[in-house]
């Protein structure tokens, strides 16, 4: 027999961030007390609001099942020792069947004798098993955690009350000094208590209490407000999944209403309405037909069309009153001349061990001209780059990134272009910051992504050399994100930069013009170089390759994020091939030869010493496949010579008695090796 299980926490209002992680843990920690306890359910649905957290375990068994089963044990000689006494693995065997020695009885199997218990249990029920669940609240982790009253116990918000019903049974859970019921909350303000006769009660006792319990429903009845609104006024908005997911989990009874403010609003950036409107106020920003901000915003009331009007109004004062501020800001910045900010970034700290934001401007600056001739950029990219590097953190001390911080950048390259600079200067200044996130946008301008990747150099180079170091846990200054950033902004651009080379090279230009420390070691350097690197491994793995090929191409001495992925993308390309599998191994057998050899020799190959034809052709068509600088026709070429190599090892013995000839063989050999070696350590590759 089964009945579905109801179990709701009740709080304070919960931040809407952690709503339905909570949830969704309450879920996956309720099925591992479930399954530990032998209680066997089809399903858990979830339910969520900003004041509750609710599971409805579908057709949970009323009882464990029975046990009635023999276990087998350690044979005799190791349940009794000498003088017939029990062992302790005799006895730890009893006890973990809930068993006791006296219980345990020998049958012989195969010729040997073992320890048996016939173990015969009545499964616990349910409603007895299910007063532990104040375990399962107990054990829920959060971000941030509240302790209230004269309580140790900590949770996301105060518990008001719990409910827990088995079908129509309550299941008096305890936890604190409340004992759950079938009692629940309607809304704060429309809704009264709701006495739950049943768990099938559930839903729509809530509903009629202005309270739509699941998320989903409640997300669908925002879209269809919203879109219907929008239909009827002839606007358009943007899909933004992540600020719907918040608004549904701000409210428990959702209304879509649309405001208005003045339209003088609409001379500012178009960024600065929007950040106003969306991370301030959770309003949607909307838009005419031709995608032109328009001077609207929807939101969303957590309760009825009731006073809406009311409401309409006061958000508009709201979002008035943070646009009055924002027009403020803008009018006062720009009084005042790009150069006004600039010089102030002198009394700007970029970091107390490292510096001000002026040194940093000087540094990013030498590294940016020393990769853009490094790359052959034109003269009008680097003029570009040198403004842009001038200019670029000006707009941290404007009043308006002071007060709205996450528009820098943004605001940047407003001002940059109301001041007169070229196109490519001003979005540079925004693009430097890119990417955000591991997968947010990239630049998309040659000078944004060359001021990009010399910032993040410049900071995970002097965070370094100042002993700021991620740990394995660890990474405040988000260094990972930075050097992600930087390999992906190169695969972008197909701009190659061997670290191991080049980050020496950039510390040798640093030297002498800054304060900041820098790496004063090859060590320091090979472990930037490495910390960058490995950042290749994370870009591969999130683009799907195999992990074999991943091992290979990262198993070589190769630095450069563009040979890696090349190297990468051939072998991905072909590892399925029928080919692949002898050339592989052909490669592989001459790498092992060599090893085996311990041939240290040079490439120096004499073809007098060659005593037969496919000696010389090997020798010719290696030779051709050593001026192939793409990685696709190397591959293309190794299938080509694979018949040649195969004569070549029918028709020689490499370890020849002559150990001049010998050694020609095996310079042969290296050769063929080294040029393999740009497609990876192909010994880690899985063939099959």
């Amino acid at each position: 027999m089964t009945k579905d299980y109801l179990f709701e926490i009740g709080t304070e209002e919960m931040p809407a961030h952690v709503v339905t992680r909570s949830v969704n843990q309450l879920a996956d920690k309720t099925t591992k007390f479930l399954n530990e306890n032998g209680l066997k359910f089809k399903n858990i649905k979830t339910f969520s609001t900003p004041r509750r957290l609710t599971i409805l375990v579908e057709e949970l068994a009323e009882k464990q099942d029975d046990i009635d089963e023999i276990k087998k044990g350690p044979a005799k000689k190791i349940a009794l020792d000498q003088d017939n006494n029990w062992t302790k693995a005799a006895q730890g065997f009893a006890r973990g069947q809930g068993m006791s020695v006296d219980d345990i009885y020998f049958e012989e199997l195969k010729g040997v004798e073992y320890a048996y218990v016939h173990v015969k249990k009545t499964g616990k029920k349910a409603s007895e098993i299910l007063l532990n669940m104040n375990k399962v609240v107990k054990a829920m982790t959060f971000p941030t955690k509240m302790r209230w009253a004269a309580n140790d116990f900590e949770f996301i918000r105060p518990i008001h009350w719990i409910v827990s019903l088995f079908g129509n049974e309550v299941i008096p859970v305890k936890l604190l000094d409340i004992t759950a019921g079938r009692k629940t909350e309607g809304h704060r303000f429309l809704g009264d208590s709701v006495v739950l006769a049943n768990t099938g009660d559930y839903e729509d006792a809530l509903k009629d209490q202005f309270v739509i319990v699941d998320a989903t429903k409640r997300k669908e009845m925002i879209v269809t407000q919203m879109s219907e609104l929008v239909k009827e006024n002839n606007w358009k908005i943007k899909p933004d999944s992540s600020l719907l997911e918040e608004v549904t989990n701000l409210v428990e009874y959702p209304t879509v209403f649309a405001g208005t403010f003045d339209e003088k609003y609409l001379q500012m950036p178009a960024e600065v309405l929007i950040t106003s409107m969306k991370d301030n106020q959770r309003y949607f920003e909307v838009y005419d037909q031709d995608e032109h901000l328009v001077n609207h915003f929807i939101s969303v009331r957590n309760g009825n069309q009731d006073f809406l009007e009311n409401v309409i109004s006061g958000n508009e004062k709201v979002l008035v009153a943070r646009l009055d501020d924002a027009q403020f800001f803008y009018d006062e910045d720009r009084k005042y001349p790009l150069s006004h900010f600039v010089q102030k970034l002198d009394n700007v700290s970029f970091h107390d061990k490292i510096g001000s934001m002026s040194e940093k401007i000087k540094r990013v600056r030498i590294i940016g001209n020393f990769l853009a001739e490094k790359w052959q950029l034109d003269e009008q990219t680097i003029a570009d780059f040198n403004r842009a590097s001038e200019l670029y953190k000006f707009d941290l001390v404007t009043q308006m990134v002071g007060e709205f911080a996450e528009l820098q950048g943004v605001m940047g390259m407003h001002y940059a272009s109301l001041a007169g600079e070229r196109q490519t200067v001003a979005v540079a200044i925004k693009e430097h910051y890119m990417p955000t996130t591991a997968e947010g946008e990239l630049p998309q301008t040659i000078v944004g992504s060359l001021l990009s990747i010399a910032d993040k150099l410049d900071t995970i180079i002097t965070f370094f050399a100042a002993g700021m170091i991620p740990n394995s846990s660890n990474d405040p200054y988000a260094l990972r994100r930075y050097a992600y950033g930087i390999v992906r902004i190169l695969l972008n651009q197909s701009w190659s930069l061997p670290f191991n080379k080049v980050l020496p090279e950039i510390v040798t230009e640093l030297d002498g013009q800054t304060s900041a420390k820098l790496p004063k070691t090859e060590l320091q350097d090979d472990e930037i170089a490495s910390f960058i690197r490995d950042r290749i491994n994370q870009y591969l793995q999130r683009n799907q390759f195999k992990y074999d090929i991943i091992d290979a191409v990262l198993a070589s001495n190769q630095q450069d994020p563009i040979q890696i992925l090349s190297a990468a993308n051939v072998l991905q390309l072909h590892h399925d091939d029928e080919q692949f599998k002898p050339v592989v191994e052909s490669l592989i057998r001459i790498n092992n030869i060599l090893k085996k050899a311990e041939f240290k020799g040079q490439n120096i190959i004499n073809p007098d010493l060659f005593e037969n034809e496919s000696e010389n052709k090997l020798f010719i068509e290696v030779n051709n496949l050593s001026k192939l600088t793409n990685l696709t026709a190397l591959y293309e070429g190794f299938v080509g010579i694979q018949p040649i190599i195969n004569l070549y090892f029918e028709t020689n013995m490499i370890m020849a008695k002559d150990e001049t000839v010998k050694n020609n063989r095996l310079a042969q050999l290296k050769l063929i090796s080294e040029l393999a070696t740009g497609l990876g350590d192909l010994s880690k590759l899985v063939i099959k």
